[in-house]
């Protein structure tokens, strides 16, 4: 049995969780609304205030799918009770970052300043002229955001100069010695 897929989601207060036809799931928080259509195969049931997934047989393919779709369940429950946010930090001389009314406006090095626009379901914020916050309520969203927006100039590691997450340790690399 899978450790992670046989844990039941408990529903917080405050949170409406619609299971329609074809595992479609709906879930409903004080911070927005999620709509996840999961495999077909698991089992999905919502009773009261818990929901539990099980598996129809111990095929390799129902193992793996069962933490699995717990986990994206229990991640949209998170998304619309507290969100999710990513940090960015962005090193460098002359490295910085504003925002331009919903326009993310980056100076990173380039001869021209980056811009990226704020997409549905994103928010961001720029408390520091070096630091980027992105935040919103699916989790998959938010990621794939902040990895959009650190390849826009990845670290380097001999100076440590680029954009990388706040918690991300950028391993240095020692540069070339003259001659002795």
């Amino acid at each position: 049995m899978s450790r992670i897929g046989r844990m039941p989601i408990e529903i917080p207060q405050g949170v409406d969780v619609k299971l329609n036809a074809g595992n479609e799931l709906t879930v409903k928080g004080p911070k927005g609304t999620l709509t996840r259509t999961l495999h077909a195969d698991m089992n999905i049931a919502v009773e009261g205030n818990t929901i539990t997934v099980t598996r129809p047989s111990e095929v390799k393919m129902h193992k793996s799918l069962h933490g699995l779709t717990r986990t994206l369940i229990n991640n949209m429950i998170i998304g619309v009770t507290d969100g999710f946010s990513k940090t960015l930090e962005v090193n460098g001389v002359g490295y910085r970052v504003q925002k331009q009314g919903n326009k993310l406006v980056m100076t990173l090095g380039y001869s021209h300043p980056v811009e990226m626009e704020e997409i549905d379901g994103i928010k961001i914020d720029v408390p520091q002229p070096n630091q980027i916050i992105i935040s919103g309520v699916d989790k998959q969203l938010v990621g794939e955001f902040a990895a959009k927006v650190r390849e826009k100039r990845l670290p380097e590691p001999y100076k440590g100069k680029g954009i990388k997450y706040i918690d991300e340790v950028i391993i240095r690399k020692e540069g070339k010695t003259g001659k002795k």
